[in-house]
């Protein structure tokens, strides 16, 4: 019985040291807010700063957003017009009077005659595409030049080019398909495909309108916009912000909508651990704090509320950018309200210091309660 009462014993004091050695390296999710001004104040082998803190406590602390203007159009690229281009599908009607000479040919080719009364008749020619030299092919007439002509001048070209051979010929041109004034609209749309543009120049949100809208929640989805060899992407919100962010859509555009919600991560001593979605095309910190349950009240540390993002610095580079919030001061939510979070932007919560003496004491309760027990049931069973 002795030697299992000095057996409890040593075992206790190899717990207390254990304990003890485990100061150093107690459970914890994060830095302390002192930890973390510490690393933005100490310097890299180089000599740079791995981050710098702003503390936000006034109204003019608070960071300013660049003007993001969205372009109102290439100057250098033409404008959608009435021109045929290669690609264009074209249909073609003739109308003859008297003496047809398409429905004549039609009649040598069928055998059926051709009604004799001296009413007009109209032909009407299968679908004319206009091939890369941007010419089509008209019979009785040969080749002839259409691109860079508007349906009304190929009209007047086929007329006089059948004139002598047909009694008073009228021809109508029309445009069956454009792809020279045309735009590919794909992704979270309604109705995605070939969109054909006017010359009442569309705006972004008017070819979204008119292919049906978008699907899905509007403040997830993404708009990029391919130009030639330059990409645009803006969130869905800003385009359909009003005329301020107007984009002129030019021939040759490619527009898709890609669901893409905007995130940022809660890491640290906050209710929530994990990454949010923006509940609404803008969020401000207040609501960010709000969506993550706030600093945990057991574990978290009021005063050093973090936001960490990069931002383009006077060069034009990515720079770190740690934004310091003590939500201790009542002014500070006011402060919160204002700020406004933005994509992949990490929330981050300090650990309190004065939660490692209660994290000890736990952790040496966790390592004594089974010695505890131990002894507890010797005593019940009358070994002690």
């Amino acid at each position: 019985m002795k030697v299992i009462g000095h057996t409890g014993k040593s075992v206790a004091a190899l717990a207390m040291v254990m304990a003890l050695s485990a100061c150093a390296s107690l459970p914890i999710s994060g830095p302390t807010g002192k930890q973390v001004e510490k690393a933005a104040d100490s310097t890299t082998p180089a000599g740079d700063s791995p981050f710098r803190i702003v503390a936000v406590d006034t109204m003019a602390a608070l960071p300013v957003a660049p003007p993001r203007a969205l372009p109102r159009g290439d100057d250098t690229l033409p404008p959608p017009t009435d021109l045929v281009g290669a690609g264009d599908i074209l249909d073609v009607q003739i109308y003859e009077a008297g003496v047809a000479l398409f429905a004549g040919a039609r009649t040598a080719a069928t055998g059926i005659s051709a009604p004799s009364s001296g009413a007009a008749q109209v032909e009407r020619l299968p679908p004319l595409r206009v091939d890369d030299k941007g010419e089509i092919f008209v019979p009785f007439v040969g080749r002839l030049r259409a691109g860079g002509h508007t349906a009304g001048e190929l009209s007047t070209m086929i007329r006089k080019a059948l004139k002598g051979l047909s009694q008073d010929p009228q021809v109508m041109v029309s445009v069956a398909q454009s792809v020279t004034n045309s735009v590919i609209v794909g992704g979270e749309v309604g109705r995605p495909g070939r969109l054909t543009l006017t010359t009442n120049r569309e705006s972004l949100a008017d070819v979204i309108a008119l292919a049906g809208g978008w699907r899905g929640e509007g403040k997830d989805i993404a708009v990029q916009v391919t130009r030639g060899p330059r990409r645009i992407e803006y969130r869905l919100a800003e385009i359909m912000a009003g005329a301020d962010h107007e984009m002129r859509i030019q021939p040759a555009d490619r527009i898709e909508l890609i669901k893409r919600p905007q995130t940022f991560a809660v890491l640290g001593a906050a209710g929530r651990v994990e990454q949010i979605n923006f509940s609404a095309p803008a969020l401000s910190l207040a609501e960010a704090l709000a969506l993550s349950g706030g600093p945990n009240p057991n574990l978290g540390d009021a005063k050093a509320v973090f936001v960490m993002r990069f931002e383009k610095g006077a060069d034009g580079k990515d720079a770190p950018v740690v934004y310091h919030f003590n939500m201790m001061n009542a002014g500070t939510f006011f402060l919160a309200q204002r700020f406004a979070m933005r994509d992949k932007d990490v929330l981050y919560v300090g650990n309190a210091a004065a939660n490692q003496p209660s994290k000890l004491i736990q952790l040496v309760s966790q390592m004594f309660s089974p010695i505890v027990a131990v002894e507890s049931a010797l005593v019940n069973t009358g070994a002690l």
